[in-house]
């Protein structure tokens, strides 16, 4: 193949493979750090760091070694190199995991820095092949610029492939370990017509590998790992522990977004259990209630339980989250109508009038700036009846309550009362009423509780305080919610560090 056809088509798939390698390795990072935006804002600015540096190798050694074969095995090592990355990656973020898990912020911090050196090598050999491929196609320096700008172009178009192709197709359908396998294959072989036959074994090798069986993408230690997917928007699992109780977890897994208990009844332990309250403070019975963030329907299956006639309209964006919950979880059931939307546009639309809202959606760590903010609990007041409540659970790390106090008089400012609970270790419950006096008469109410709703009122009752007017607001223009979980995770971490 001569050098005039090869050498775009190299550049396009060094393109394609240099942002699908950065995906795919975010990717491949979630299970295990989460998908926050400390996570994003490493990966992309050490992917530009390693771009640079490799644009800078690539023209010096292009220079040095004018020659096709070259450039070929550099690619070929690229491509050997990003298919070792789950392989080599494992036993690193095992340590992560143990050391998030034991509060040892140095060891978690290194672990993550050398899990992001692993990307150096593949990263910083990818971006020399748009330097050298423009030296090796100058033949005349009176069109060197229409050369680097056709080369750059054609690079950018893989670019714009390697972004979408993996989380809209690859992904979903084979896995983030054999998506970065595949990506490898395809490398090393447009590196074949430079580097001679011989390189053919390389792309034959790595494309094998991906008959191998890959297993379980991340272990819970004493369970039996039920479900796992990647959904174009997270890593999804299901497992069961010995006594028969079933959770959730998405991502990193720090939080559990679903529980089914042990006992099939519909009392958790956990921060649901308040939202069985609800029917008790408005509704009865007959109540309509709202959840944005259904995840694996713990809060719609108990409230099936414990107040039969009362309807559900779940939200959830994903909907390998909601299949995973009907299969697993006993989420389905005749008195839940699913939709598979953001919960902010569909609350947009005609909805309600509802008794309750209930806010419980995570992109984990957070929730979702749009979620928190004055404007959106004016669209949940206007669709809430005369009597209506809304209740949001905020998660948060233990004595890390900055978050939590900013939503809640975000809230206040649009509700005439608001009144919060810390509710477990991690959560708090935060509910906003459309009238004072319905905030006053919430804990007579509680008081009158009875069965399973009498456990959660028992809980909840006596930690409600009343939030004042006043304090920051949250609003669509200014939300740092994102910044405010961070550093309330690193302060976490630091708090439990040896020596801290």
């Amino acid at each position: 193949m001569p050098l005039r056809v090869s050498l775009p088509i190299l550049v396009f798939v060094a393109g394609a493979a240099t942002l699908a390698a950065e995906i795919t390795g975010a990717r491949l990072l979630a299970p295990w750090f989460g998908a926050s935006n400390l996570v994003w804002a490493n990966v992309i600015g050490l992917t530009l760091i390693y771009l640079s540096l490799g644009y800078w190798l690539g023209g010096k050694m292009a220079d040095r070694y004018p020659r096709p074969r070259v450039l070929g095995g550099v690619v070929v090592v690229a491509a050997v190199a990003v298919a070792l990355l789950p392989l080599v990656l494992t036993p690193v973020l095992r340590t992560a995991q143990g050391a998030f898990a034991n509060l040892s912020a140095g060891a978690f911090v290194a672990s993550f820095v050398g899990t992001m050196l692993m990307f150096l090598v593949p990263v910083t050999l990818l971006g020399t092949v748009s330097p050298w491929a423009i030296r090796l196609s100058v033949t005349d320096v009176r069109t060197a610029g229409s050369v680097a700008g056709r080369l750059y172009a054609i690079s950018t178009v893989g670019s714009i492939l390697g972004t979408f192709l993996p989380v809209l197709v690859l992904i979903p359908a084979i896995g983030t370990r054999r998506t970065l396998i595949l990506i490898a294959a395809v490398l090393a072989l447009a590196a074949v017509p430079l580097f001679g036959v011989r390189a053919v074994a390389a792309p034959v090798v790595l494309a094998a590998m991906l008959l191998l069986p890959v297993g379980t993408i991340r272990d819970e230690p004493g369970e039996t790992i039920l479900f796992e997917a990647e959904s174009p928007y997270q890593y999804v699992q299901v497992t069961e522990a010995p006594d028969g109780q079933r959770v959730l977890r998405l991502n990193e897994g720090w939080a559990l977004h679903s529980v089914r208990p042990a006992d099939g009844g519909p009392l958790t332990g956990g921060y649901w259990d308040a939202f069985l309250t609800l029917p008790l403070l408005t509704g009865g019975e007959s109540a309509r209630i709202a959840i944005l963030g259904n995840a694996g329907g713990t809060t719609a299956r108990s409230l099936r339980l414990t107040w039969p006639g009362v309807h559900v309209d779940g939200v959830e964006i994903d909907p390998v989250v909601t299949e995973a919950g009907n299969r697993y979880l006993d989420m389905a059931g005749t008195n839940l109508t699913t939709h598979e939307a953001d919960a902010r546009f569909w609350l947009a639309g005609d909805r309600g009038p509802f008794n309750a809202v209930i806010v419980d959606a995570y992109r984990q760590p957070y929730i979702p700036f749009h979620l928190a903010t004055a404007e959106f609990f004016g669209e949940v007041r206007d669709r809430l009846e005369p009597d209506g409540v809304v209740a949001i659970n905020v998660g948060t790390p233990p004595d890390q309550t900055a978050v939590v106090d900013r939503i809640a008089s975000t809230m206040r400012s649009v509700f005439p009362a608001v009144l919060t609970a810390r509710y477990g270790e991690f959560n708090s419950v935060v509910l906003g009423f459309m009238t004072a006096t319905d905030a006053d008469a919430a804990q007579v109410r509680l008081a009158h509780a009875r069965g399973a709703t009498a456990v959660a009122a028992g809980v909840l009752s006596p930690r409600l305080t009343a939030v004042a007017a006043g304090g920051e607001v949250l609003t669509d223009d200014h939300a740092p919610v994102e910044q405010m979980t961070d550093q309330a995770i690193l302060d976490y971490l630091s708090a439990g560090a040896p020596g801290a």
